[in-house]
């Protein structure tokens, strides 16, 4: 099967209005180095300060063997982190460390992150967050039959991605995660460009289920409503174009490291 990378659109001309809206009537975004707020009454992010990089670092050892030493997970069954914002990545440490986060291999990070002070999360957050996300390929091969046929498949997500589906009150993916899939720092919406699409699918379809254990569910909601008339199908592309999903000057850096002598 062929395979063929998906670039991001730098410079959008015409956002989604629709998708915009439904996005900013959500959540009101909040400065970066504002306290990180979380579910959790075991985890208080009240007293802590901005993340520190280097404290973070040291820290991350412990993350290596599963998430890579610059959060670009070896093993696609565990997420690349890298790239990710101070404040998700120390919100979804504290759900798994109170257990509200629970499914799929997070069992395996409790003993790890348990032992956490809340500043420890966010200096976590920190490093991760001034770590390169890789990113894969994705799926270009031709769709056989279906509404979709002769589509190439991460054509279906890459419609979606951009353009969401107003007959079905589907928002565009990108009014929240941006254009590049860089995510939003302010209401900690995640980096999903370059994600593993194995994992990508796994929460997609838990947020479809609509079943969560987090106390404070707003933004799982959203997800929720976005994901709830997508198709199995729909599911599984989306996740292959957010596989392949970068950044356009990525290729030119590559392609000028590639030429030096």
């Amino acid at each position: 099967m062929r395979h063929a990378r998906v670039l991001a659109v730098t410079a959008l001309v015409v956002p989604v209005i629709a998708a915009v809206a439904f996005a900013q009537s959500s959540v009101i975004p909040v400065p970066d180095n504002a306290p990180v707020q979380t579910a959790s009454l075991d985890v208080d992010f009240s007293k802590t300060k901005p993340g520190d990089a280097k404290a973070g670092e040291a820290l991350s050892a412990t993350c290596t063997a599963c998430h890579g030493a610059d959060g670009n997970s070896p093993v696609d069954i565990y997420p690349r982190i890298a790239g990710q914002s101070e404040r998700y990545i120390a919100k979804e440490i504290a759900l798994i460390a109170n257990g509200q986060r629970n499914e799929g291999a997070v069992a395996a990070m409790v003993p790890f992150v348990q032992t956490l002070t809340p500043q420890d999360m966010r200096d976590l957050g920190a490093f991760f967050a001034t770590q390169k996300s890789g990113a894969g390929v994705a799926d270009d091969a031709v769709v056989a039959d279906g509404p979709y046929a002769g589509m190439k498949f991460y054509e279906i997500g890459q419609k979606l991605y951009r353009g969401g589906d107003a007959s079905r009150n589907i928002p565009a993916c990108m009014a929240c995660h941006g254009p590049t899939g860089a995510g939003n720092p302010g209401p900690a919406y995640p980096h999903v460009g370059g994600q593993y699409s194995g994992y990508l699918v796994q929460r997609l379809e838990r947020y479809q289920s609509g079943q969560t254990q987090e106390t404070d569910a707003a933004q799982f909601k959203i997800m929720a409503e976005v994901t709830h008339a997508l198709t199995g199908q729909e599911i599984q592309a989306l996740a292959s174009y957010m596989q392949g999903l970068h950044d356009r000057t990525d290729d030119a850096k590559l392609m000028a490291a590639a030429a030096q002598p």
